[in-house]
């Protein structure tokens, strides 16, 4: 699904005889649906700041409207998987817990329709009490991981964590002892280094949560072109007087005739 820079949020029910719109909406739903909207747009990684997005209200059952998504590739990978709502399980956990929230609401209240629209008011996802829609079960196990970053931060006066950037630029903030830390006698700080972490991974997302640093581990950061050709140059004078090298290993193992 293309990005575009607006989505759509509705809210279908009818109250006390009258279709809920912004003349006429219970103080707890609109206070819920702020709320789920908020959340909906940042997802588990706060990619979208929801400060920073405009919404406006419409006619029209509740339609928040927000403005300003072109660029939040995640959230638009999750909306395209919605258009087959009972295989959506596999979207960002949070998106998903509003989803599901949703149709808890939609079965206890009858009326009730949820709805994402593209600007366009063309719908992307429609939530009733007869959809189905259920978040995938996240399982997390213990793991162990070796971690390749840039350090930019590490200590504290309470609890002690070192701040890993990874190469792919996502940031980790791995707990660490005191005394561990105390005991590094290198400047690791914005310089590359390899962690040696214990985690929790989601098996589903591959999410890291609970990281605890065990060791700092050797670091070769680059390859070393003349390094290499001087170990070529004297593994070559090693068995320069070795005509068949093939033939001699073989006769080490007694395969030889």
């Amino acid at each position: 699904m293309k990005a575009a820079d607006n989505l759509r949020f509705a809210v279908h029910d009818h109250i006390d005889g009258v279709d809920v719109g912004p003349k006429h909406v219970p103080l707890s739903l609109l206070g819920e649906f702020q709320k789920d909207v908020s959340d909906f747009l940042q997802g588990s990684t706060r990619e979208v700041n929801p400060s920073a997005v405009l919404v406006s209200i419409e006619e029209g059952s509740l339609v928040l409207q927000a403005h300003g998504l072109q660029h939040a590739a995640a959230l638009w990978s999750d909306v395209a998987q919605l258009a087959q709502l009972e295989a959506a399980g596999e979207i960002d956990p949070r998106r998903a817990n509003v989803l599901e929230r949703w149709q808890t609401q939609a079965r206890n209240n009858p009326n009730r329709v949820y709805r994402l629209e593209d600007e366009a008011k063309r719908p992307l996802a429609t939530i009733t009490r007869n959809t189905d829609f259920k978040a995938s079960i996240d399982i997390w196990v213990t793991v162990e991981k070796y971690l390749h970053g840039t350090i930019v931060d590490w200590g504290g006066k309470t609890k002690a964590n070192v701040h890993l950037v990874l190469e792919n630029g996502k940031s980790l903030t791995i707990a660490a002892t005191q005394q561990l830390l105390a005991d590094e006698r290198d400047n690791r700080l914005y310089r590359q280094a390899l962690l040696h972490v214990t985690a929790e991974e989601n098996l589903r997302t591959g999410q890291l949560r609970n990281l605890n640093l065990r060791a700092f581990e050797m670091h070769h950061p680059a390859y070393d072109e003349n390094e290499f050709q001087q170990l070529v140059r004297k593994g070559t004078a090693a068995w320069a007087d070795t005509p068949d090298a093939s033939k001699w290993v073989e006769s080490l193992r007694g395969d030889g005739s």
